[in-house]
């Protein structure tokens, strides 16, 4: 048996004192109608009874919950939790309590997340989809038909007017990769992502882009490994895949970190050394890849940015309505270059 005290309610707290409810809740809230002997006699009881008011019943009462769901893939790493931070500095300052859900990648998850949310009675809902969310999107517009404001950030669904604010993914990959071309790569291949994010099409986009305007050879089936996941693993895969070809690599782009990781651990395994033999950079700035032999070049995302700007994006469609819809907000990625990607040594590259 549960050990937990029922907490006092209004009416507990009202029957104690044999008064009526809303007596009692204008006393609290020391309304000008109620004399002070009622006043000092309700705060004393309340007191004794460890008496808190449900902040969310009375926003309730009044119309809105001041409360706003967010729901990311995971918080593994350090981008979406940095989302995060961004997200409840601004949220806070105007007042907002903030939901955290996690649908951990998976669509079905996703959709029990937005059902919870859409029962506290949020006043919006802040998105980044799951790896697992591709044409099925109706509970987004769900969403939408009970008139909740609803904007995505960072991954966003294809779904006609969406509110968004996103990286220039394409830009970031193009950078990263004009970057490894001025060190004197010519053979790059990309460790991608799935198709359907935005993300990972784009980061894949930019990388093509780049090859071709410097007249770099380009093969897709060749020089482009899909990872099957964002794991560790799935880099060790993409990694052992992409050694095997020949002409053998020079430089490498990856689309994201977590799996870069297993890519360095081959390669020096195989005794191929970063950044001599071959180049390395990759997406996103995670703490880690600070911390890597040799440290990691990367495109920041700008993530508390990016959580600061979606509950901008929230404001104003809770100000202006649902029919409101800015065309997405994209923010400029920062290409940070360090030590894998710099082909420091003047020595000749092994030969593999």
């Amino acid at each position: 048996m549960s050990s937990r005290k029922q907490q006092i309610s209004l009416r507990d707290l009202a029957n104690h004192l044999n008064l009526s409810t809303s007596t009692v809740s204008r006393a609290l809230a020391d309304h000008r109608d109620i004399s002070e002997a009622t006043k000092d006699r309700v705060r004393q009881m309340a007191k004794e009874l460890n008496y808190r008011p449900n902040q969310l019943a009375a926003a309730l009462r009044k119309g809105h919950s001041k409360t706003l769901g967010v729901i990311v893939p995971h918080i593994k790493g350090y981008f979406f939790p940095a989302v995060m931070n961004g997200i409840e500095k601004v949220a806070t300052r105007e007042g907002f309590n903030v939901l955290l859900c996690q649908s951990n990648e998976d669509l079905a998850r996703e959709k029990r997340n937005i059902e919870a949310l859409l029962a506290a009675q949020v006043e919006g809902i802040l998105v980044s989809v799951s790896a697992t969310t591709q044409t099925d999107l109706q509970h987004f517009e769900q969403v939408r038909q009970q008139g909740v404001p609803l904007v995505f950030f960072d991954r966003v669904p294809e779904l006609d007017q969406s509110m968004a604010v996103i990286l220039d993914d394409f830009q970031g990959a193009y950078q990263a990769v004009r970057h490894l071309i001025e060190q004197g790569c010519t053979r790059i291949a990309h460790l991608a992502g799935p198709q359907h994010l935005n993300t990972s099409r784009n980061r894949f986009l930019g990388f093509k882009a780049a090859l071709e305007a410097h007249g770099l050879p380009y093969n897709e089936e060749e020089q482009v490994y899909s990872l099957p996941a964002l794991t560790h693993e799935a880099g060790r895969l993409g990694m052992q895949h992409l050694l095997a070809l020949d002409p053998p690599l020079d430089g490498v782009f990856a689309a994201y970190a977590i799996p870069s990781v297993g890519a360095l651990e081959v390669l020096r395994e195989k005794g191929i050394r970063v950044p001599q033999d071959i180049a390395f950079a990759c997406f996103s700035n995670e703490p880690f890849t600070t911390m890597t032999q040799p440290q990691m070049t990367v495109v920041d995302q700008r993530a508390e940015q990016m959580g600061e700007t979606a509950v901008r994006l929230f404001l104003q469609l809770l100000k202006r309505g649902p029919s409101y819809v800015p065309p997405h907000l994209i923010l400029k990625p920062e290409l940070i270059i360090r030590d894998s990607s710099l082909h420091l040594s003047q020595e000749p590259r092994q030969p593999r």
